[in-house]
């Protein structure tokens, strides 16, 4: 069995870089995804993934999957696409903002439900937050690049879900927590 959860290391990581690039490069100029094959076994694990796209420092697009029955580099490549066109909080990138795109790739450990907050180490865990139909996820990074504390977290956690910002109190809701490898352009 791959490992779910695997540490790539700097030559997984480049190659995946490189793939998610040379796929949005592909998709804009033929619409399609291109075939890609990988040697590296961690590239082939079946872990959840998120690529973030951003532009002179600003976000651009964000899509991911907290988990996949494909192999990892196969998810980077859908959601390298996915971001770019489909993330409806922002207009599509253009095939001339391509170039000036930043790549960021978040590699996800398995969710980890927990009832106690305290276990949430801010810059550690990512939030994964569930109360009924609604659903929201925060990665570990976004806690750290604006200074948030744990209750903090959870709240914007909650907005995102759609939530009160004190949902995270309610019994009913789930808090989930997971780490993630994260690496970029």
């Amino acid at each position: 069995m791959i490992d779910p959860t695997p540490r790539l290391d700097e030559v997984a990581r480049a190659e995946i870089l490189i793939l998610a690039r040379k796929t949005l490069e592909s998709y804009f100029r033929s619409g399609e995804i291109p075939d890609h094959v990988t040697s590296h076994s961690a590239l082939h694990a079946r872990c959840g993934a998120f690529v973030t796209l951003s532009r002179a420092g600003q976000l651009r697009g964000c899509i991911g999957h907290i988990v996949t029955r494909e192999a990892l580099y196969r998810t980077v490549q859908r959601c390298a696409v996915s971001a770019a066109v489909e993330d409806y909080r922002f207009p599509p990138v253009t095939t001339d903002e391509l170039q000036e795109v930043e790549i960021e790739v978040s590699v996800l450990t398995p969710m980890r439900r927990i009832s106690d907050v305290n276990q949430i180490e801010v810059g550690t865990h990512g939030l994964y937050i569930v109360h009924g139909m609604q659903r929201g996820l925060l990665l570990p990074q976004v806690a750290t690049e604006y200074g948030w504390s744990r209750e903090t977290f959870l709240a914007q956690a909650c907005r995102k879900a759609g939530l009160p910002d004190d949902a995270w109190q309610q019994r009913s809701t789930e808090i989930h927590t997971f780490e993630a490898q994260v690496f970029g352009e």
